[in-house]
């Protein structure tokens, strides 16, 4: 992923604009045994958009997020980054372009923010460990969390737990970011503040494929909106289409059960 920055010394650091790739999953089938629990998923992301993933819990959402960066192989199918299968590469090489955000925050209880950041920067990347140190500063700084650089996650609160992990998921510079449910473990008047700065990745130019629960954040911020049941992608299309005019029923008699 390129970085093209306006950042001056007097600016802050977020306002960075990310170069993000374009995504696609061709018919992509996952089992977990002899059982699929996804089949023949297809569909495109967009450079530097915001796919939000809705539907009802066991549909299959997470499960398309994790054969997306190779947590679980796919059965068949294929997935593209920026045109060239993702199959194709070592895991650890997708996972650097590809960053994921999970449910709960996977952070090291007893290493800082800082080092929470850092650590994938010098172990995976082997980049030095005081430019990595530089780096995951300035992405802890870019989630609001500078003053919390020396902070270790137990004192941290759930949101800010969450703004490390995706500071860390930021750091490795990738081309686009997956998130699980990154909200719902936490607080209520925690999810504003997470949503917010999902938000803002995506105006910066990210390329964002989102599982999510809040439906208001789907209307606001996707570019586009895709509704899974029982393994399948049942109707997509922009946030209009799907939460004003709903075609199919399964989609209709979810959106009459969330709103």
């Amino acid at each position: 992923m390129s970085l093209a920055s306006n950042t001056t010394k007097n600016t802050a650091p977020d306002i960075e604009t990310f170069h993000g790739s374009s995504l696609e999953l061709k018919n992509l089938t996952m089992a977990y045994g002899d059982i699929e629990v996804l089949r023949n998923v297809s569909l495109t992301v967009a450079p530097g958009t915001t796919t939000c993933i809705i539907g009802p819990s066991g549909s299959g959402k997470s499960t398309l997020l994790r054969g997306v960066n190779r947590l679980h192989e796919p059965k068949s199918g294929d997935v593209l980054l920026a045109g060239e299968s993702a199959l194709a590469v070592k895991p650890d090489i997708l996972r650097a372009r590809i960053g994921m955000v999970f449910q709960h925050f996977n952070l090291f209880p007893d290493h800082t923010a800082l080092e929470n950041v850092a650590l994938a920067l010098w172990s995976v990347k082997g980049m030095p460990k005081a430019e990595a140190r530089e780096r995951a500063r300035r992405r802890l700084a870019e989630v609001g969390l500078a003053e919390r650089a020396d902070h270790r996650p137990r004192d941290l609160s759930g949101g800010q737990q969450q703004r490390v992990a995706i500071a860390r998921a930021l750091a490795m510079e990738p081309e686009v970011m997956l998130f699980d449910e990154a909200t719902s473990a936490l607080d209520p008047e925690l999810v504003k503040g997470v949503l917010n700065l999902m938000a803002g990745l995506g105006r910066r130019g990210m390329t964002m494929l989102v599982v999510t629960h809040e439906m208001g954040f789907a209307r606001k911020v996707a570019d586009q909106v895709v509704f899974m049941d029982e393994g399948e992608v049942v109707e997509s299309g922009t946030p209009a289409d799907l939460f004003d005019n709903p075609r199919s029923e399964r989609l209709q008699r979810f959106l009459s059960e969330v709103l």
